[in-house]
């Protein structure tokens, strides 16, 4: 009963349809369950309506039960509810044609005063509350801001304004497609206003509330959301490069392919073999030429200006006549501080947003959206390998890449790329150092030693000049690229002689110092008193993580037996005994205490003790893991030989690797290049929503971020993430893209840039906001308010674009200026809905009755007309 009566719950922006209706808070729905199962016969529902009321009597509930009749989109419920002596009958009326008295007040007055058929006359008078709604729709010519792209100026590497390496931005369409203006009149008494089919008082200028909310067109056509959507198509195509670019790169036709499969015959033959005409770059060479015949330049997926351009992009250094050494290249303008940077690609395990891998991946996204799609891809990641192979024949690093060994907390083609850069820096070091001839520096180490020789090693080095120069000019190609290939007799006919000459310190003098780097500040040898020498060691070889994998699982399958284990330790020790050969060829008479004072200090221990003649004394001794009988470390000791680092075998293997990263590159198919790319993409569109949203100042879209990014890190850790946990990533991105792009939608269309008062500026910003954020949003001041007059502004504008001027004649007919005045535009369209409630409280069904609340809903809309009515009765004496 005080629902009915209470004012409060009138209009809610969000409710059940019988709250709206009946103003109720709480109530029981008796529907069918299926929605075939209509009750269609009249019968039927008064059969089920004495039921509700039998039960509601029965059980004393007071709580109003309803019955949904008809078809279920008609929404029609007729209901009961009972209390001591009283009973309220809900009932209601839907058409879809609305009879023309019933389209105003005074109409709608007569039904409900006839409907409470109340004995008393006059009448207590009836409580109004109306709603007006109108809507604007054709508002979008006029503000929304974004400008598709233009595919065709892409030429130069822009498209509408946008280059490679940036992603593009915010809806196509208009992202709000309607605006809802609501005008009210909450508290109005019969006879004060007069609203007929020939005259009305309700002006909605003049209405005291107004309330507005914003219709959002279904899932807008978003481009950053569009971009990473179709980018990630590609991980499900299962295609090769060379099928989508046609034949075989590598195929080769006629006399060239016999000259091939000849080519190991011929190597058996007594006569020199011309192997620089089988080079790796001849064929390479020669696949560019047998591309351009197979495939026509026309039918290139890509043109040559755009590939150029993005060649350029991705190797600036190309541009120069010589490349540049800078192995990496920075970008200024990111505007998020370095700490934050880091730790979004080392989340996602993507890549650094300056490096080559995640530019890499933004034009493959760019090239798969506006240049020719998945073939655009393939050919682009072709031109790539060529390039990769390019560089490392001809000694150049690859630009955009942070030197050092791969970084594990990158994605793996990340790390790919890194691994072929060092060995490239290797490569070149090495080659550098057999022109020179004067390298002491083993190439690995450059960094580490070129500033720090002092000068007794430059005479040394002086000294060896013609030997080291015999030594790396009589290492041929070949046998440089097989280093590797020692044969073990060699070696242990090596360190048997070594160990021969161990004992006496004849020989060890006899050792002319080899490969120091500089000497140490403070110690000095144990047994000889000669200062100790920090030797040139070899860098241990870098790894990537599918590597140190494959390598774990050999450690793994070598079990726990006694020999598994030695033959770990084995594996795992080339670094050590290569570490000891070049401590032993730069301090001639060590011992190992003298290399695990230097190498592992905690593994030397040093007491302070009393001599005989009670003096103190500093005594030290290795730890006991150092003692253990067969320590690895006594074992490797023993047979290491005095060579300096640039004469022993290489712990790395630069050209093998290389090779290896060739290969992975090339055998890569579009959805592997994808999959790999994909942290990159998704790491790039979390940085422009952030940059995005930088402008616009949201909170609730800074919360989605958070979340989107401790989502993302989750699902990226893994190695073979989920397509379906993927797509969810892709659709908040998209969502928090739309969000963004209805503010600004909405902030164009409200001007809040070109308020000049601070205050009304921050008041519009403040009503933008909530638009974005709640259901409806009242207007303060309503029409007279800041915020008011705009959209009153807005409806003026509609109104005059959507007015055709009328014909002269028109004119004439009109007559006087007042008819025409009378029949000009009127600032707002006719209300899309009308909403009235009618209340009042009145004896029903005798004079003599309890007074009791009546309530009757009106709503009419274009193709719709319903009454719901709550008419309650005293059933004490009835």
């Amino acid at each position: 009963m005080q629902d009915l009566l209470c004012m409060n719950n009138d209009f809610p922006p969000r409710a059940h349809c019988l709250v709206r209706w009946y103003g109720l808070r709480e109530f029981v729905v008796i529907a069918p369950a299926a929605n075939h199962d209509a009750v269609l016969s009249e019968s039927k529902c008064n059969l089920l309506l004495s039921s509700v009321s039998i039960a509601l009597g029965n059980t004393g509930c007071q709580v109003p039960l309803f019955v949904q009749i008809h078809h279920k989109w008609r929404r029609m419920y007729v209901g009961e509810c009972q209390g001591h002596g009283v009973r309220t009958d809900f009932e209601m009326v839907h058409l879809r044609k609305v009879p023309n008295q019933y389209t105003h007040l005074s109409g709608l007055l007569d039904i409900f005063k006839s409907k409470i058929g109340c004995p008393l006359t006059p009448l207590p008078p009836v409580s109004i509350a109306i709603r007006f709604t109108y809507v604007l729709q054709d508002w979008q010519q006029y503000f929304w801001p974004q400008q598709p792209p233009d595919i065709d100026a892409l030429v130069g590497g822009e498209v509408g304004g946008l280059e490679f390496g940036k992603l593009p931005f915010g809806a196509c369409e208009d992202p709000i497609s309607e605006l809802h203006l609501a005008t009210t009149w909450p508290h109005l008494t019969e006879g004060i206003i007069v609203d007929n089919d020939v005259y009305s008082d309700l002006d909605p200028i003049q209405a005291p509330h107004w309330s507005v909310r914003v219709r959002k067109a279904d899932n807008p056509q978003c481009l950053l959301g569009d971009f990473v959507t179709e980018f990630f198509k590609i991980c499900r195509r299962k295609e090769s490069t060379d099928e989508i670019l046609g034949r075989s790169t590598f195929e080769e036709e006629g006399r060239e392919i016999a000259d091939i499969t000849h080519a190991l015959s011929k190597l058996t033959e007594p006569a020199p073999v011309p192997i620089h005409k089988l080079s790796v770059s001849n064929m390479v060479h020669t696949a560019k030429k047998k591309i351009r015949k197979h495939r026509g330049v026309e039918e290139s997926p890509l043109n040559n200006d755009v590939l150029n351009t993005i060649l350029l992009f991705l190797f600036p250094d190309a541009a120069s006549e010589k490349p540049l050494d800078g192995s990496s290249s920075t970008d200024s303008n990111n505007p998020l501080s370095e700490s934050e940077e880091y730790n979004l690609y080392n989340q996602f395990k993507s890549a650094p947003s300056d490096s080559l891998t995640y530019k890499l991946a933004l034009c493959l996204c760019m090239i798969n959206f506006y240049h020719g799609g998945l073939k655009g891809v393939a050919h682009l990641w072709q031109e790539f390998v060529l390039e990769m192979r390019f560089r490392w024949e001809n000694n150049f690093l690859i630009p955009g890449l942070t030197s050092g060994p791969p970084d594990l907390r990158c994605c793996l083609l990340h790390q790919k790329l890194q691994m072929l850069n060092c060995c490239i820096e290797r490569k070149k070091a090495r080659d550098e150092g057999r022109k020179t001839n004067t390298s002491e520096v083993y190439p690995g180490d450059t960094g580490k030693a070129g500033d720090q020789l002092g000068p007794d090693n430059l005479k040394d080095m002086d000294k060896e000049k013609g030997e080291v120069g015999k030594s790396w000019d009589s290492w041929s190609d070949s046998e440089e690229e097989f280093f590797e290939c020692l044969s073990d007799t060699e070696e242990l006919k090596g360190n048997g002689q070594e160990s021969g000459k161990k004992g006496g310190p004849k020989e060890v003098a006899s050792l002319k110092p080899e490969g120091r780097l500089h000497q140490h500040g403070k110690l000095t040898l144990l047994h000889n008193g000669e200062p100790l020498y920090i030797p040139v060691t070899q860098e241990p070889a870098p790894m990537t993580e599918d590597l140190l994998e494959e390598q774990s699982e050999v450690l793994a399958k070598l079990g726990t037996s006694a020999e598994g284990a030695h033959l770990r330790a084995r594996m795992q020790s080339a670094c050590l005994l290569s570490d000891m050969e070049s401590f032993k060829a730069a301090n001639p008479g060590c011992f190992l205490e003298d290399f695990v004072r230097w190498y592992s200090p905690r593994d030397y221990i040093e007491e302070e003790v009393v001599d005989e003649k009670g003096n103190m004394v500093l005594k030290g001794e290795l730890s006991a893991r150092m003692k253990i009988p067969s320590n690895m470390w006594v074992e490797a000791w023993e047979t290491a030989k005095p060579i300096p680092a640039r004469r022993q075998r290489r712990l790395f293997d630069d050209t093998r690797e290389a090779e290896k990263v060739l290969h992975y590159l090339a055998v890569q198919k579009p959805a592997d290049l994808a999959r790999h790319l994909l942290p990159c993409v998704i790491h790039a569109a979390v940085l422009k929503v952030k940059e995005e949203e930088n402008l616009e100042n949201i909170s609730s879209v800074k919360k989605i971020i958070k979340q989107i990014i401790t989502h993302s890190s989750k699902v990226l850790h893994f190695p073979n993430p989920e397509d379906k946990k993927l797509e969810e990533i892709i659709h908040q991105i998209t969502n928090v893209e739309a969000i963004i792009a209805r503010a600004r939608s909405l902030k164009a269309k409200f001007g809040t840039e070109k308020c000049e008062q601070e205050e009304e500026k921050e008041d519009l910003e403040r009503f933008v906001s909530c638009l974005l954020e709640q259901p409806e949003v009242l207007v303060v001041g309503a029409g007279r308010g800041h915020a008011g007059k705009i959209i009153h502004k807005l409806f003026v504008n509609a109104q005059r674009a959507a007015a055709v001027a009328p014909p002269e004649e028109e004119l004439k007919r009109m007559g006087s200026p007042e008819e025409r005045r009378h029949n000009s535009v009127s600032d707002f369209p006719p209300p899309a809905g009308r909403e009235l409630i009618l209340r009042t409280t009145v004896p029903r069904p005798a004079p003599y009755s309890r007074a009791l609340p009546q309530r009757m809903y009106s709503v009419l809309t274009k193709e719709d007309f319903r009454l719901a009515g709550a008419f309650s009765s005293d059933t004490t004496f009835f």
